[in-house]
């Protein structure tokens, strides 16, 4: 129950003070009773605290039925005794009872009842017996609606009750008198200011409980159920209905006048040939046999019934930006054009000045407007007029004629350097990471390592045999060279780079050397090369070899060893796996994703793509005619170029389609190997008719580009750059 104080009237410090009095009886009796003293409770510090206080409030003033609760064992024997006294409950009731009676007799006197003319005390709402309300939703004595407070606050009074007296503002209670009123009473933690009727409230146990309720985030009435069960109001059973149920009406078994009256004109439309079929009418669309042969194109059937063709008039043009009511800056002249146009003549002066205005109510008539309508319906009714056709043009026909492909000389086209050591054919090349060295190998059995901006050999590794393939670790961290030879792949340091890769480097092919003492794989045997270097011994001759990006793994490709036709080789456990038990085809190229673990197994007539995670087939590209020669990936890993012997190379969107969108033929002969560039979207193309073409990828920026080639019918390599310089 909600209860408001009145601090601010003579009457209402009586009534406090008498109930205070009330108060002090209703604790002294609590006292003689064996009840605690309220100030030997701890302070509340929230509103459960606060909820717990109001319902030992309501408690004492309802006579409840609940007992009192005690935490010490030296009150529990008290409060059974005093609950056996029936003297000490007839005393209890007593005091509440007069407590009651002081606290209605006090309202009584500080608010008299005024009698109205229909004989009901003035003051008391009338709540009809029906109606929803409690007692509690009382109106607010302030009536003056939705207007702000702030209106009110240099003014002494808040607003104006039903009797249109002003409610004058009480005095405020700073915080500490707050602090003091919430510690030494109970009521404290339950008060609250309604700045709206100047007043202070305090919260019954209920509205705590709804309060508290509504935080926990709970349904404000505990008698909601927010989980009743559904009730199916509809059932699931199909029944056939009729629309109506009423009998057929006797109009529909008769037939209809109306319907015979408009199909007999109809027939007579059709006769009378004022309805014409679809055939007829395209007969009639049809050009005559007879036209006039004097006449101009399209003028005679243009022609009105004055026999003058109709010629639209010619558009007004369209205002713009400086005849706006408020234009942007840069169209209003400044103060030194608008006086030069002054000093014109009345002839050269600009008909029109930009002007701005704020508003369109504020833009004045236009006084040359009658003057400009008069001069264009004159200019309509005098000016000879005639149509013109508009000439239908190919927009093909205006675009330039390009030169022919075969004209353009494609870049670069100026030999820079040429690398001489070579006694025989050279197979293979591979750069470095950084670009700053290049490898060679060549049927003479050496293996070369060459500073590219100089062209100078700084080493020399004369292997046994046959070189077919060398590759260049990709790992930055190592100076790691790789070269097959015959039929054992061979790593060997390269001495290059800084001294922390060359130690890495030393340690790797060291650990390699001790572990290649034990027993070896049926696949592959690994062993020590000379002092430095370890060898990997196949069964078979290998013919290529590619490294993965992040030159832990490489594989090597044997075309003639069956099931062991593709090895893959770790670096860092020295250990060799065969991933797969039969290979579907010869296997000539074979690359690793750079970004997903797929591996890309080129045969002479498809590309397989395998995923090495889940161990199965993600993707198989469908070749040409020709069997597939070389191969190479994009840096992003969703292109792929393909060289075949039939002198095309494909290009491979992996997102699109299994087959080459885009198939090139530039070439005399059949491909022999293609690149992508690794930074720009260019990639290349060698063939047997000793030619290297370039092409644009349109992938990134155009840049120069870095082309190493190895010349299959002299023993040299070429280095190509523009005219500027080296790339």
């Amino acid at each position: 129950m909600r209860k408001r104080s009145t601090a601010g009237a003579p009457e209402a410090v009586a009534s406090s003070s008498g109930s205070e009095a009330a108060e002090e009886e209703l604790f002294a009796a609590e006292q003689r009773l064996g009840g605690d003293h309220p100030a030997a409770e701890p302070a509340w510090s929230d509103e459960e605290d606060a909820l717990s206080e109001a319902d030992e409030e309501d408690s004492e003033l309802s006579s409840s039925d609940h007992e009192k609760e005690s935490g010490a064992d030296s009150d529990s024997e008290a409060s059974s005794a005093v609950e056996d006294s029936p003297s000490d409950d007839d005393e209890l009731d007593t005091a509440i009872v007069e407590l009651a009676a002081g606290r209605d007799a006090e309202d009584a006197e500080a608010h008299p009842p005024v009698a109205t003319p229909n004989g009901d005390p003035a003051g008391e709402l009338q709540i009809d017996a029906g109606s929803d309300s409690s007692e509690d939703d009382r109106p607010p004595r302030n009536t003056i609606g939705q207007v702000p407070l702030e209106w009110y606050k240099d003014e002494q009074h808040i607003g104006y009750d039903r009797d249109a007296k002003k409610l004058i503002k009480q005095d405020r209670k700073d915080k500490l008198d707050t602090l003091l009123a919430q510690t030494d009473t109970k009521q404290g933690l339950r008060t609250i200011y309604d700045e709206y009727n100047d007043e202070e409230i305090v919260l019954s146990k209920d509205e705590l409980r709804l309060i508290q309720r509504i935080r926990q985030g709970h349904f404000p009435d505990v008698e909601i159920n927010p989980y009743d069960p559904e009730m199916n109001w509809f059932s699931d059973d199909k029944e056939i209905m009729p629309l109506s149920a009423a009998p057929e009406p006797k109009r529909r078994f008769i037939p209809s006048k109306w319907e015979e009256k408009k199909v007999v004109k109809l027939v007579r439309a059709l006769r009378k040939g004022w309805i014409k079929r679809s055939s007829e009418r395209n007969l009639a669309v049809q050009e005559p046999e007879a036209y006039l042969l004097w006449a101009d194109d399209g003028m005679a059937t243009d022609r009105t019934a004055t026999g003058l063709s109709y010629v639209p008039a010619p558009k007004t043009k369209l205002p713009g930006h400086e005849e706006s009511y408020n234009p942007p800056r840069e169209y209003l002249p400044s103060e030194e054009e608008r006086n030069a146009q002054e000093l014109l003549d009345d002839e050269d002066k600009p008909e029109f000045t930009p002007q701005a205005f704020d508003s369109l109510r504020q833009v004045p008539m236009y006084s040359s407007f009658i003057k400009e309508r008069f001069e264009r319906c004159l200019d309509l009714y005098l000016c000879p007029r005639s149509k013109k056709k508009r000439i239908n043009v190919d927009p093909q026909s205006l675009v330039p004629k390009l030169p022919k492909p075969q004209d353009l000389q494609p870049f670069p086209t100026t030999l820079l350097l040429r690398y001489t050591g070579h006694t025989a054919r050279v197979r293979s090349i591979s750069p470095d990471a950084s670009g700053q060295w290049l490898a060679s190998a060549s049927d003479d059995g050496s293996v070369r390592l060459w500073e590219v901006r100089t062209g100078r050999c700084t080493r020399t590794w004369t292997l046994s045999g046959v070189i077919h393939c060398v590759a260049w670790c990709p790992n930055p961290g190592l100076s790691l060279l790789a070269a097959a030879v015959d039929t054992r792949v061979i790593l060997l340091p390269t001495g290059t780079g800084t001294d922390e890769a060359q130690a890495a480097t030393s340690q790797t092919l060291r650990q390699a050397q001790v572990a290649s003492a034990g027993p070896g794989t049926p696949i592959a045997t690994w062993q020590a090369y000379e002092s430095e270097g370890v060898t990997i011994s196949h069964r078979a001759p290998v013919s290529y070899l590619t490294w993965h990006a992040k030159g832990d793994y490489f594989a090597s490709v044997a075309p003639t060893g069956n099931t062991q036709a593709v090895l893959v080789h770790q670096l860092s456990k020295h250990t060799t796996q065969n991933p797969f038990r039969k290979n579907r085809g010869r296997v000539v190229r074979v690359l690793f994703h750079p970004l997903k673990p797929f591996l890309f197994v080129a045969t002479q007539n498809h590309v397989r793509v395998y995923n090495l995670a889940q161990q199965a087939l993600a993707k198989k590209l469908i070749g040409g005619s020709g069997s597939i020669t070389s191969m190479a990936i994009h840096p992003g890993g969703d292109h792929v170029i393909v060289g075949s012997e039939d002198k095309r190379l494909a290009w491979y969107d992996l997102d699109l389609s299994t087959k080459p969108y885009r198939a090139l033929r530039y070439h005399l002969h059949g491909l022999r190997s293609v690149a992508f560039h690794k930074k720009y979207p260019l990639f290349a193309s060698a063939s047997d008719d000793a030619s290297v073409h370039i092409f644009h990828g349109m992938v990134y920026q155009v840049s120069s580009l870095l082309l190493a080639t190895a010349s299959g019918c002299d023993a040299y390599l070429e280095l190509i750059a523009d005219t500027t310089g080296l790339c």
